[in-house]
């Protein structure tokens, strides 16, 4: 991927008139729109690309199966193709009480680890609420400026009530402290005491979220997303709690960490913690899910149980038809091997922050986590340069991610067979006659050149899995789906270069989904649902002793292929 983002220096912020949302927002009247938005929405309406895909309906409720969920706001892929920028959605600084950087160290090194975005997200809770959240925010002003290449979000890592915790971000503007401010303070789930997982308290989660809704329809912010982070680390995040946050406000719901962060945790004493890949250290509290089984609180390949397991949770919202995105990120506290230290002196909660940071000379090998960047990358395609653009691209699920620089770029095109169409990317949904012909088009850039750990990565094999979408779930707690499956593997047989696959679907007369994952192939084992599912999985990380960079995997997220009524 190297430094492409370096080259686009244009303005990152859409002027009003540039401004999509209102025109794809439904529940804005006719009548409320400016004459330019009127015409925008009227101009979806044509290319039918309104009511599809972002609806709590998915894929399978538009009307006339006129699905779009891989358009966003533009409605067309760029001429030159999409800019893939990699990026992190969770780094912490010397704004969480757990935590020890500056803004700008954090901003300084994802930028030279090859992140063209970031997003600040200092834990929520009584002092960030009351004044970290103003506090964190001229450095986070300064970094934008300071770092051209790198776009810097202003987030939070919230308390999700009832639940783990999650992302929320917006897009900069001159309300983004204060609709931060007013979240975390109404919402937040250490702030209003509502962590147990009772009914009104998972009320106040979605009451959280539909106040983002909120403000982004009312023009308070440009934009604002919602990810839930590490869902399986202590079991909370039940199926009904991440299906009823998806449903309520899809366009603010995305998506998921697939892989946790603090993945040097499970490197070995006396070299490493010694505790487990992103620190899935915990076993079953009084909130957690009961149906949840024992290894779901363990990492498969540094993956989150909800992912890796194919036929898994992940798999059961998508054959719902609906979008959940993943993610990988860093979750950087402290870095593993740093030398620094806090700053002597200082009260975090008097003050909401730490004093910077200070050499100790003494190597931090008890740390679990790597600079943003660094070894987990979340790769977004956007359409240009620009906070809106990768927000776009985050919620129209145009993302794959990887660990330890595993390929360098991914191409996936689902196309009608023989018809020499270009066909549709990562999170899109494809559109075909009954009984069409589809394929599935494959091109990988293979690692080329070191990462940072010093080896080039070799990719040794690439998995298609694919599931039938057979609609809402009955039972909102279920976490399996019967009809996904590994249904195809490819061995790779070169180091350097490209490699090109084309798997063929068929005669498609269903509703399905496909999706990708590949490997290094150093660890394996028959998957969760058995051999016939998923032949050879990603291996569960054995505690105290999983080198993150001995087991490297990529993950795309879906395409749907759906078939005309």
């Amino acid at each position: 991927m190297g430094h492409g983002h370096h080259h686009h220096h244009h303005d990152h912020d859409h002027s009003p008139e540039e401004d999509q949302a209102p025109a794809r927002d439904l529940s804005i009247p006719d009548g409320d729109l400016s004459p330019g938005e009127l015409s925008r929405r009227r101009m979806f309406r044509r290319a039918g690309l309104l009511g599809a895909g972002l609806t709590a309906a998915g894929v399978l409720g538009a009307p006339g199966a006129a699905a779009a969920t891989g358009l966003d706001r533009g409605g067309r892929e760029p001429r030159g193709g999409y800019l893939w920028l990699a990026g992190d959605h969770h780094i912490h600084t010397q704004y969480s009480s757990d935590a020890v950087y500056r803004v700008i160290d954090q901003v300084r090194h994802g930028n030279a680890y090859g992140l063209g975005w970031m997003v600040i997200t200092d834990h929520g809770g009584a002092t960030h609420a009351k004044i970290g959240v103003d506090k964190v925010n001229p450095d986070i002003v300064a970094a934008r400026d300071a770092v051209k290449d790198t776009l810097v979000f202003q987030g939070l890592e919230w308390n999700i009530p009832a639940a783990e915790h999650g992302t929320v971000f917006v897009a900069p503007g001159a309300n983004e402290v204060a609709t931060l401010k007013e979240f975390e303070n109404s919402f937040d789930g250490s702030v209003k005491g509502a962590s147990s997982n009772t009914p009104q308290n998972e009320a106040l989660a979605i009451a959280g979220l539909n106040f983002l809704a909120e403000a982004v329809r009312r023009r308070r912010v440009p934009d604002a997303l919602f990810l839930a982070n590490h869902p399986s680390r202590k079991g909370l995040d039940s199926p009904h709690e991440i299906r009823g946050w998806r449903d309520a406000q899809p366009s603010i719901a995305v998506g998921m960490e697939g892989a946790p962060g603090h993945q040097a945790a499970g490197i070995a004493k006396p070299n490493g913690p010694g505790g487990g890949r992103g620190f899935y250290d915990s076993t079953p509290g009084a909130d957690s899910f009961a149906g949840y089984p024992a290894e779901s609180y363990k990492t498969f390949g540094g993956f989150d149980w909800m992912t890796s397991t194919v036929g898994g949770l992940w798999d059961s919202l998508l054959a719902e038809g609906k979008p959940w995105w993943i993610t990988a990120n860093s979750d950087a506290h402290w870095v593993h091997g740093d030398t620094s230290d806090r700053g002597p002196g200082g009260d975090f909660n008097a003050n909401g922050r730490y004093e910077d940071p200070v050499y100790k000379g003494v190597t931090n090998l008890g740390s679990g986590d790597f600079w943003p960047g660094y070894y987990s990358k979340t790769h977004v395609g956007a359409e240009d340069f620009s906070y809106r653009a990768v927000m776009d691209g985050l919620r129209a699920g145009r993302v794959w991610v990887d660990h330890g620089g595993l390929i360098g770029e991914l191409v996936v095109r689902a196309r009608t067979a023989g018809a020499g169409q270009s066909g549709v990317t990562l999170g899109g949904t494809l559109l075909v006659r009954r009984g069409a012909q589809v394929e599935l088009a494959i091109e990988i850039t293979l690692a080329g050149r070191p990462n940072w750990a010093q080896f080039v990565p070799k990719l040794a094999r690439v998995d298609v899995i694919q599931g039938d979408v057979t609609g809402a779930a009955a039972d909102k707690d279920v976490f399996s789906t019967p009809n996904t499956k590994v249904v195809q593997s490819y061995e790779v047989n070169k180091d350097r270069g490209t490699v090109t696959f084309t798997y063929r679907l068929g005669a498609v007369d269903r509703p399905v989904y496909v999706r990708l994952r590949g490997t290094d192939g150093r660890r394996s084992a028959v998957g969760l649902m058995g051999a016939a599912v998923d032949p050879h999985g990603p291996q569960i990380d054995v505690y105290g002793d999983a080198d993150p960079w001995n087991d490297l995997w990529f993950y795309s997220n879906p395409i749907w292929v759906l078939p005309r009524r």
